[in-house]
């Protein structure tokens, strides 16, 4: 295919091809490990990423008012913790001139969010809520299953459609007949009373029963529901009355007037003895000094994160409350950070806004707060940015560090939550002030279950072969027979 149409690719895109083997390995997934199937396919979407532009898509070549409307977006989770994609079908309305620049909207979506969150699934949402004739169109919504089944692969966990008029019904028969097998089973269509089986309130907008106060708008692009400040020292409730706003405000004037004071040559050595002083008047926090490091491992151009994908807790009834984030920094300058959830009322995170010196790592304990329990649906965003030299470290520093940093130099990388139901977790996690390392991760599961399908493949062709030959010697055994037969025929009529 390369040497035949290397001018219809985008060299970027056969360049990540030889690098990324998750992306690889999810066109295999996708196409059930056929080996041709998914060559066609790699070549199909190169060939349209390469038509539509997919790798320079961003908000300046898009028209301002296709973001405006609102028609798509992403927004929330669902209950099995993939990313919601909007379709506010009322929003839309067929214009042959203007598919062109949706369409294109579309791919930019898909495209910000797989280099964002590194090709995570999503679950697409029709809103059909107070939709008619006029918002019909069939070109539209065949491109958006196209993008999933044929562009971006194993990108889709299921179709949630939420009251579809029954004037569409026919429509969408035709688009059932567009969709295989594998994508008729995630279509789920819902109204008010079951929507909730899928989608859990606090991500359901009020007209679908739901609690979401969330409104559309733009600018700037809806950043993921990540919110700040996150304290370092959990939100204030009832069970910890013992620690007032003053006493917060006092913990971060001491850690400012620290950083302010140090010189160059002692900002190391005064941010380890400030960290092990944290350390000691938190001894639940304390690191054990045989603890071993994350089994994944991000590596982004300013920090490599560990764990790279997934903070693991414990369910209520386990009781594991804490995971650790290691931040190295792999740069020559000093590295601020910061800290962003989806749910700040429930973690307390410390560090959640500091730096990272030259060549060294900083651990950052995540805990929950009281008696609440992680979700599928949490998330945390790690937000990183190279500081000058001359920057000092304290608090009003960082503060407005943040303000005047331009977006195009901060690296961001999102961290999903998993709850462990049994008692040996999967990933790193603080539990007593001891770590709990995994037998195996999702990866680790992934892969083997891939290599498990290739070896079931392999003896499927070996069976395969092996009947073939069976038959082809029962074949040739019957022949011999015959001729034998045949032969002592001839000899008998010739001695009558």
């Amino acid at each position: 295919y390369l040497l035949d149409k290397s001018d219809k690719y985008d060299s970027r895109d056969v360049e990540r091809l030889q690098q990324d083997d998750k992306w690889v390995e999810n066109y295999l997934i996708w196409r059930h490990d056929v080996v041709d199937d998914t060559l066609k396919m790699i070549d199909e979407s190169f060939q349209w990423r390469k038509e539509y532009t997919v790798n320079d898509l961003s908000e300046s070549v898009l028209p301002k008012w296709l973001f405006e409307i609102g028609a798509l977006f992403l927004h929330g989770y669902d209950k099995e913790g993939y990313k919601l994609f909007w379709f506010k079908v009322k929003h839309h309305t067929r214009d042959p001139k203007q598919q062109l620049d949706k369409k294109k909207l579309v791919a930019f979506w898909l495209e910000h969010y797989a280099k964002r969150d590194h090709g995570k699934p999503l679950t697409v949402v029709f809103d059909m809520a107070e939709t008619g004739i006029s918002h019909i169109d069939l070109d539209f919504v065949r491109f958006i299953v196209n993008c999933f089944t044929d562009y971006y692969p194993n990108f889709l966990t299921k179709i949630v459609i939420f009251e579809m008029p029954w004037i569409m019904n026919a429509a969408f028969k035709i688009v059932k007949g567009w969709l295989g097998p594998d994508a008729i089973s995630m279509l789920k269509f819902t109204n008010k009373s079951d929507v909730q089986e899928y989608i859990s309130g606090e991500y359901l907008p009020p007209h679908m029963g739901g609690t979401d106060s969330f409104k559309y708008s733009y600018p700037p692009l809806v950043d993921d529901d990540f919110q700040t400040p996150l304290c370092e020292n959990g939100p204030i409730t009832n069970e910890d009355e013992h620690e007032s706003k003053e006493e917060i405000d006092a913990d971060t004037k001491e850690a400012g007037e620290v950083n302010e004071t140090q010189t160059p040559n002692q900002k190391k050595m005064n941010s380890i003895e400030h960290i092990s002083k944290s350390e000691e008047t938190d001894k639940t926090e304390v690191k054990p000094k045989n603890a071993k490091k994350a089994l994944t491992t991000y590596k982004g151009p300013l920090l490599h994160i560990s764990p790279a994908e997934e903070l693991y807790f414990g369910s209520k009834e386990i009781g594991e409350k804490k995971c650790l984030i290691v931040l190295t920094n792999v740069t020559k300058n000093v590295v601020a950070f910061k800290v962003r959830t989806t749910a700040p009322e429930k973690y307390r995170v410390k560090p959640s806004n500091s730096s990272c010196e030259p060549g060294t790592s900083l651990d950052i304990i995540v805990s929950l707060h009281g008696g609440v329990a992680a979700s599928l649906q949490d998330r945390f965003l790690i937000m990183a940015a190279e500081m000058d030299q001359s920057s000092g470290a304290g608090v009003p520093e960082l503060t407005q560090f943040w303000k005047d940093v331009p977006r195009t130099k901060v690296m961001e990388h999102r961290l999903r939550c998993h709850v462990i139901e049994s008692s040996k977790p999967s990933s790193l996690t603080l539990k007593d002030n001891a770590f709990n390392i995994p037998a195996k991760t999702n990866e680790d599961l992934h892969m083997q279950l891939t290599h498990l399908l290739q070896i079931n493949k392999r003896l499927e062709e070996q069976m395969h072969r092996c009947l073939w030959f069976q038959q082809l010697s029962v074949v040739l055994s019957l022949l011999s027979v015959t001729v034998a037969a045949f032969c002592f025929y001839l000899a008998y009529a010739q001695r009558s």
